[in-house]
């Protein structure tokens, strides 16, 4: 009988500083740029940090889709280029977060993703072109230039400001690749 009073009274002790530091889940919080309450992120810079992971995290995901789906060498190489470039574009923003700042891992657009799925050839060429190549980056650089204009955070305007020039690339890019596929620029102009 001592002796199992004192297996229960160790396991509680040893779950004690577990219990006690437990959080519990209505308190946790999936925003994407979630702070602390020592270091609180303005409203425009967590839009900011937003947009640009779910663009990132967009991007990288429909370039693993289109290594599979495309048959065209060019759809290829520009999701090579998507998926190194937008890769490094997260480090970087994870390093210009301030402390105590979550960036998302992966939340890409699932809309996105989700209609580009079931396509496959020519047909995923085309949407790919129009929906993350234009549209996507056309978005992205609106809100790269909105953190640039109206970002609060030092670090986070530096990180747009150098990551503007290849995400501007990046869509010269599409709609050079729209052109040789036939596909219309005019909707994400």
């Amino acid at each position: 009988m001592k002796r199992h009073l004192a297996l229960v009274a160790a396991a509680a002790v040893c779950a004690t500083p577990v219990l006690l530091d437990a959080t519990p889940a209505w308190s946790q919080t999936t925003q994407a740029a979630s702070t602390t309450a020592a270091n609180p992120l303005p409203e425009p810079d967590q839009r900011f940090v937003q947009a640009a992971t779910m663009s990132s995290s967009t991007e990288i995901d429909a370039a693993k889709l289109a290594s599979d789906q495309s048959q065209n060498k060019d759809v290829k190489s520009f999701a090579r280029h998507m998926r190194l470039d937008h890769t490094k574009l997260t480090v970087q923003l994870k390093m210009a977060a301030p402390h105590g700042v979550q960036v998302p891992k992966d939340n890409s657009d699932t809309s996105i993703l989700d209609s580009l799925k079931p396509l496959k050839g020519a047909e995923f060429d085309k949407a790919y072109v129009e929906k993350v190549g234009l549209e996507g980056h056309k978005q992205t650089i609106a809100a790269f230039k909105d953190e640039i204009a109206n970002g609060q955070n030092a670090d986070l305007k530096r990180a747009a400001q150098k990551a503007l020039p290849t995400i501007e690339q990046h869509y010269k890019m599409a709609q050079d690749l729209a052109q040789k596929l036939g596909v219309s620029t005019a909707s994400a102009q």
